[in-house]
C-alpha cells in the first residue's frame, strides 16, 4: 500500500494547473509555427504570429496565455494499492485548483448556479473530475483547463447503426462549421465514437488530450481522422476566423 498525502495532492494539481495556463505544450507551439508556413492569408499569417508572440510571453512572465482560462477539467488515474491520508482526494484536487486560480490571478468562472442565482464561487472551483481506478500504487493526475468558447460549441449526436461513417463524418463537420470563429481557431477537435450518452463526450474530451497530429494505431481509425482533418481544413475558417485557403 502507498500512502499519499493530501497537501502533496494540493501542491501537485496547483503546480499543474498553474503551468497548463502559462505554458502551451510543445506540440502545440510547433503545431502552429507548422501552421504558419502553409498559411496563405497574411491576415491569417499575423494571427498565428500573434499567437505564438503571445505563448512566448505568458511563459516568460508566468501570466496566463488566454484571458479564458477554463472550466478546470481533472482526469484521475488511481492505483487500487494507493491510500490518501490527511483528506479526500476530490476535497484535495479541488483545493488545489483553489489556490492556482487565485494566487496565479486567473479567471474564475464557475458559479454555484448555473440557471437561477449565478453566485460565481471565486476560485474556478468545483473541478470536473473523472476518476479511474487502475492496478498498482501510482496517482496520475492530468489538468485540463478547457475554454468556455470551445465547450460551448462541443455537440452530441444519437446516430441510427445505418448512418455509419459518413453520418458521423457529416455531423463532426456540422460541428466545427457551426462553431466557427467563436472557439478561436486554430481548433484541436476530439471525436468520441461509441458507448453510451456520457461515455462518448468522455471520451471525445480525452482524445483533446492526444499529442497534436498523433494518429491512431488502428489502421480503419487512422484513415477516418485523416479524412476528418483534411475535409475540417477544407471548411476554410482561418486563425481565429481569419484567413484559410477556402472561405465557408
Amino acid at each position: 500500500m502507498k500512502v499519499v498525502e493530501y497537501s502533496q495532492i494540493v501542491e501537485a494539481v496547483k503546480e499543474i494547473a498553474l503551468q497548463a495556463n502559462y505554458t502551451l505544450p510543445q506540440d502545440v507551439v510547433v503545431a502552429f509555427k507548422e501552421a504558419l508556413n502553409r498559411e496563405e492569408s497574411e491576415l491569417g499569417r499575423e494571427v498565428l504570429r500573434q499567437i505564438l508572440l503571445n505563448a512566448e510571453v505568458a511563459e516568460q512572465e508566468q501570466m496566463a496565455y488566454c484571458q479564458d482560462t477554463g472550466v478546470a477539467v481533472v482526469f484521475v488515474e488511481i492505483g487500487q494499492d494507493v491510500h490518501v491520508v490527511g483528506g479526500s482526494l476530490t476535497d484535495a484536487i479541488n483545493e488545489g485548483v483553489r489556490r492556482a486560480y487565485t494566487e496565479g490571478y486567473l479567471r474564475a468562472s464557475m458559479v454555484y448556479d448555473p440557471v437561477f442565482e449565478r453566485k460565481n464561487t471565486r476560485d474556478n472551483t468545483p473541478a470536473i473530475i473523472h476518476y479511474e481506478v487502475v492496478p498498482g500504487d501510482k496517482l496520475r493526475i492530468v489538468f485540463a483547463p478547457k475554454g468556455a468558447g470551445s465547450e460551448n460549441t462541443s455537440r452530441l449526436a444519437m446516430l441510427k447503426p445505418a448512418d455509419g461513417w459518413e453520418g458521423v463524418k457529416r455531423f463532426v463537420l456540422e460541428t466545427v462549421k457551426l462553431a466557427g470563429p467563436n472557439a478561436c481557431p486554430p481548433f484541436t477537435v476530439g471525436v468520441g465514437i461509441g458507448g453510451n450518452f456520457e461515455y462518448c463526450a468522455l471520451l471525445a474530451k480525452k482524445a483533446l488530450l492526444r499529442p497534436v497530429g498523433e494518429r491512431s494505431k488502428d489502421p480503419i481509425a487512422r484513415r477516418i481522422e485523416e479524412e476528418l482533418l483534411e475535409d475540417i481544413n477544407k471548411l476554410g475558417w482561418g486563425p481565429m476566423g481569419f484567413g484559410g485557403q477556402q472561405q465557408p
